[in-house]
């Protein structure tokens, strides 16, 4: 099979590459993917460049790299039904504290992890599922339904920040989004009810007016640090910040006692780490939305195999109109 492989980290120019790898076998409770996709996350390329927390020095031979995918399963192991063959699935935490991941033309991995994907989904949308799907659904829905509520999005046109103004809205919020001026057409076709430039130096009482002078229930935070002094001042007591992000300031100063006051609970997303009943119903909410056709994907560009060192560039040069994809085999 062809994967994508880097044997040290360092610059994508200088260390990844495209080579031949034999075909894996699925062992007990797995099954084999050919994937059609792979997706390009920030944490790919944060791990390419400095490894994974908790694990020492370059810890296999070679890294296959990338989390999420999508494609067909072609064989099980021991223990899997063999109706799942042909089935079309999307894939969580296909490289988290393992070798191999989804930037090869076949993956075996544990059955759980190769989720059926419902038939008015592409293959392309699935490969945005497993890291910007579940932090989107997980930070709406983590504390339960949103019907009602007001929903602020800080980053609402990011590949995280639109699936969410659409999974809220989905559910039934006020959903009142915040993003540059590039993004602010696209925050409002997800579903925004007001969208807001986040430089705006009065941020915070733009919020409440657009929310009727009204505190908001909810937060999803990308940018933890830099944002907690305006999230502190439009939260509602016992609300919630989701946060998943905090890259421009990654030691924030937390007013405390405003937070205090209003027993604000900060809640910090791990994606890779949601425990399986946080995940199933991740995943539940999730397949509802798409069943019900309430999510739309934003793919700025499917890249050939061959390009994979332009595919990760554009990741990490930011400011992206949507998810990076690399297309492994023809679906």
């Amino acid at each position: 099979m062809k994967a994508i492989t880097y044997r040290a980290f360092g610059p994508a120019a200088e260390v990844l590459q495209l080579e031949e790898l034999p075909t894996p076998s699925p062992d007990h409770g797995e099954v084999l993917v050919e994937v059609s996709f792979t997706g390009v996350n920030p944490s790919d390329v944060k791990t390419r460049t400095r490894g994974q927390p908790g694990l020492t020095g370059f810890p296999w031979e070679y890294i296959i790299p990338h989390s999420d995918g999508s494609g067909v399963i072609s064989a099980v192991g021991d223990g899997v039904p063999s109706s799942r063959i042909g089935e079309r699935v999307w894939i969580w935490n296909g490289q988290f504290r393992r070798a191999c991941g989804t930037a090869a033309q076949q993956i075996t991995l544990p059955a759980a992890q190769a989720v059926p994907l419902p038939d008015n989904v592409s293959l392309e949308a699935g490969a945005v599922l497993g890291i910007p799907g579940l932090t989107a659904c997980h930070a709406v829905f983590g504390q339960g339904d949103v019907t009602g509520k007001t929903v602020l999005v800080q980053g609402g046109a990011g590949t995280v920040g639109i699936l969410a103004v659409q999974l809220a809205k989905w559910g039934g919020a006020r959903v009142i989004a915040t993003c540059g001026a590039q993004g602010s057409d696209r925050a409002r076709r997800a579903g925004a009810d007001t969208v807001l430039d986040y430089r705006a130096e009065d941020l915070g009482d733009q919020v409440l007016t657009a929310n009727d002078g009204n505190p908001v229930d909810l937060i999803v935070e990308v940018e933890l640090g830099c944002n907690i002094d305006t999230d502190a001042q439009v939260i509602a007591e016992n609300g919630r910040i989701a946060a998943y992000g905090s890259a421009r300031e990654m030691s924030p100063k937390l007013p405390f006692m405003p937070l205090l006051f209003k027993a604000v609970t900060v809640d910090i997303i791990l994606v890779y780490l949601l425990s399986t009943v946080e995940r199933d119903r991740a995943i539940r909410r999730l397949n509802d939305a798409l069943e019900a056709e309430a999510l739309k994907f934003d793919i700025q560009k499917v890249y050939d195999i061959s390009e994979v060192c332009a595919a990760h560039q554009a990741v990490e040069a930011g400011a992206r109109e949507g998810a990076v994809l690399i297309r492994l085999n023809d679906s």
